[in-house]
């Protein structure tokens, strides 16, 4: 019966089918690039008293499932804040950090001992009525972070808030290689016996780095956006450094994770990813496709121009066969792109290429052909086709060259738009002359190139 339902509900080239099939091609190399990975999610007090957060729970057992290696560090401040509350009791807070005093430690070890224990039943019995039901997640956790007291600082005495000293990586490396989803919780432990009150992103980032992590991600309660609330999508290191020391007003809470991002970047992590938890399955979403629905801080540029290479041919190919057939750009076999392939230079972001195009020199002439410039459909209109003609721009007066010509049949404005002149076939140069294809009648832009080179 229930085979029968499903092909009357999504009958073959279903609208639905013809969508999951390729965004499951598509999610295919993550899935392997992903498999014994170590993740650190992060994610505070706020997303586990969520009605929904036993649906975050699903999605940390698919990623389980999928042999990624999860280290879950959880905060606990609202669950402080109610007991405080209920005893009467407040507490001060310095540098958004609290200063953790007898009443308030008393607190933050009930809280963290409730919301560790939730985190470990929901885990331990997977989401009911769902595929990932039953599934038995071992969690570990332990007394496996060091802490120290932060002391004085400005004259203030944090009493029994810390910081991490040092996280014991082969233990929890041990747990991780018996299929464990680790869970950390904001509590350090002193040689001596005393219990500290730690900030959930320090826990996450000295654990991240002890491990050696491939990823750290955040869950936070509105993601980065810009002054006009527009999600920041990318960013390396060096510009969230910059954000911070900008004069822009930030959250307290999104100041601390750029600061923890910047330093997991700086110690070898290579990528921090910082998610609204708000929206359904971000972490899914996130990880699975190609531009994500967060903001992405890199160790390096996400997005790299470079000289193409031989392994690049078929994604050229890919990029520039549709261009082919519509008769804008002129056919080139596989053969000849192999041929040629260190002319190219190509776009890749995340290991696809999405633009690419061909410098052909005249040294003597000091005259150069800018051709095959494409940008895959999905990532135009965005300023990458600009961005790859002043890269071109570039590597052209590097060899000398002082005019920049291409030949186009349907892109004249955007030639004429970005400093293209048109010119007749007798200025380009004789041995390019001679391959003139006359059927084609394609026009000749040439733009001069000596005068920004001296700037």
């Amino acid at each position: 019966m229930a085979s029968t339902s499903r092909k009357k509900s999504h009958s073959p080239g279903s609208p639905d089918e013809n969508r999951f099939v390729p965004w499951f091609r598509n999610a295919a190399p993550y899935i392997n690039a992903f498999r014994g990975r170590t993740f650190v999610v992060v994610f505070g007090g706020e997303t586990v008293a969520d009605e929904h957060f036993a649906g975050l729970i699903h999605d940390f057992a698919l990623l389980n499932s999928l042999g990624i290696r999860l280290v879950l560090v959880h905060g606990c401040r609202p669950q402080i804040e109610a007991r405080l509350k209920a005893q009467g009791h407040s507490t001060r807070f310095q540098q958004n950090l609290r200063i953790t005093d007898d009443p308030a430690l008393a607190c933050v070890k009930e809280a963290v001992g409730t919301v560790r224990v939730e985190i470990e039943a929901l885990l331990s019995m997977g989401l009911a009525n769902s595929p990932m039901a039953g599934a038995h997640i071992r969690v570990a956790s332990g007394n496996v972070v060091t802490a120290r007291p932060m002391g004085v600082h400005d004259g203030v005495d944090f009493l029994h808030t810390g910081e991490v000293r040092r996280v014991d990586a082969k233990a929890i490396h041990y747990q991780l290689d018996e299929g464990a989803v680790v869970l950390l919780s904001p509590l350090g432990y002193s040689p001596t016996g005393e219990v500290f009150n730690l900030s959930a992103e320090d826990v996450a980032t000295s654990a991240a780095i002890a491990l050696h992590a491939h990823k750290v991600i955040f869950l936070t309660e509105g993601g980065l956006r810009d002054t006009r609330k527009r999600l920041t999508r990318e960013l390396t290191y060096t510009a969230a450094q910059q954000l911070l020391d900008s004069r822009r007003k930030l959250p307290t809470d999104m100041q601390r994770i750029l600061h923890s991002a910047v330093n997991l970047c700086l110690n070898g992590i290579p990528r921090v990813h910082i998610l609204d938890r708000h929206i359904d399955g971000a972490m899914l979403q996130e990880l699975f496709t190609r531009d994500g629905v967060g903001t992405l801080i890199s160790a390096d540029n996400y997005e790299d121009t470079r000289q193409a290479n031989i392994d690049d041919v078929a994604g050229i190919l890919e990029l520039i066969t549709p261009l082919e057939e519509a008769d804008i750009l002129v056919r080139r076999s596989r053969e000849h792109i192999e041929m040629e392939i260190d002319r190219f230079t190509v776009m890749e972001r995340d290991g696809m290429v999405i633009a690419c195009a061909a410098l052909n020199p005249f040294i003597k002439n000091h005259m150069a052909e800018l051709a095959c410039l494409a940008v895959h459909p999905d990532y135009r209109d965005a300023g990458r086709g600009n961005s790859l003609l002043r890269y071109m721009e570039q590597l052209a007066m590097q060899k000398g060259v002082r005019q920049l010509f291409a030949l186009s049949t349907k892109s004249a404005h955007w030639f004429l738009e970005r400093g293209f002149k048109k010119a007749g076939l007798d200025s380009l140069p004789m041995k390019r002359r001679a391959l003139y294809n006359y059927r084609r009648n394609s026009k000749v832009f040439i733009k001069e190139l000596q005068g920004k080179e001296k700037r």
